[in-house]
């Protein structure tokens, strides 16, 4: 099955593998160089498709410093057509937030067969050009055959207790699979997940596939950067990074085993639990571990649906 068929059949085991297009600014050659070196990467990995992710500047969110400075990027879907298409499917991000309703829709409208997710707003102080129901409404009337996807935050699930409500509430307006934002504390995941199989079991939503993002961490920078974009990190992790003799092998190795607990607690609980591995730094040994994971959870899944 291709991705499509996945996400439409509720398929266990959907492997992604996500990055961000190069900075507005980076000249020609250098993009072409960086395609071609993200494609040499995933020359033998076994994975269902990327995520291609759409930007937007989260200072409303955090008014902390970030520890990456913010740089708007190539437009994701252009990147894809440019130098992926053909060689792998994609799931496009579209933050519907920075664009403006006449806009979103023309883009919809000429691009009714991709796969997306729409990012709405950071913050509630933020002033979207567009709001996420207005968006998912535009999709509808405009480009009723694209594959919706949405944003899961097992972290909010903990604070406010209604993460499944709101992926019930996205999956009523079209959404038909969900990425998470990367995962370190995996009881905030699991407990989004009993929630969420709660919900199905009530017939008050149906099962859809929920893919689970992990990102390795080489370094303080790197896991400074994490919790400035909202992920939960425990003190615990903390702890045995910067204690171990090789952080980001450590990294690795805890992502793959909570992507493994996951799985199966998915299946104990009739969710099918899917991953999307990224690197979120542009440190070559962060995004060397990253196809490590992506190959090591490939081979999971392997031995996993044989």
């Amino acid at each position: 099955m291709n991705l499509k068929e996945k996400i439409k059949q509720n398929s266990p085991a959907i492997l992604l593998y996500g990055f961000t297009p190069p900075s507005i600014d980076t000249d020609s050659k250098k993009v072409e160089q960086i395609a071609a070196t993200q494609l040499l990467r995933l020359a033998n990995s076994r994975l269902d498709g990327l995520v291609i992710y759409d930007l937007q500047d989260e200072k409303e969110r955090n008014k902390d410093k970030r520890t990456f400075d913010f740089k708007d990027t190539l437009e994701p879907l252009n990147y894809y057509k440019k130098f992926f298409a053909g060689k792998y499917q994609a799931v496009i991000y579209k933050a519907v937030s920075k664009y403006a309703p006449e806009a979103l829709a023309d883009f919809l409208g000429q691009n009714n067969e991709i796969i997306s997710v729409f990012v709405g707003a950071s913050s509630k102080n933020d002033t979207p050009k567009t709001h996420l129901n207005e968006a998912y409404k535009l999709k509808a009337k405009n480009a009723p055959n694209i594959v919706l996807g949405g944003i899961c935050i097992p972290e909010r699930h903990i604070s406010k207790g209604d993460e499944h409500l709101r992926v019930g509430q996205k999956i009523s307006a079209g959404c038909e699979f969900f990425i998470t934002q990367a995962v370190y504390n995996i009881n905030n995941a699991k407990h989004f997940l009993s929630d969420y199989a709660k919900l199905c079991a009530s017939n008050e939503t149906k099962k859809v596939p929920i893919i689970f993002t992990f990102t390795p961490c080489g370094d303080a920078k790197t896991l400074s950067f994490m919790r400035w974009l909202g992920i939960d990190v425990p003190k615990y992790f903390e702890g045995r990074l910067m204690h171990s003799s090789n952080p980001v092998e450590m990294s690795v190795k805890t992502s793959f085993d909570m992507f493994c607990e996951l799985y199966y607690y998915g299946k104990e609980l009739g969710i099918s639990v899917g991953a999307n591995v990224e690197s979120i730094s542009r440190k070559k040994i962060e995004i060397e571990a990253s196809i490590a994971l992506l190959d090591t959870i490939s081979d999971f899944i392997k031995k996993e649906t044989n």
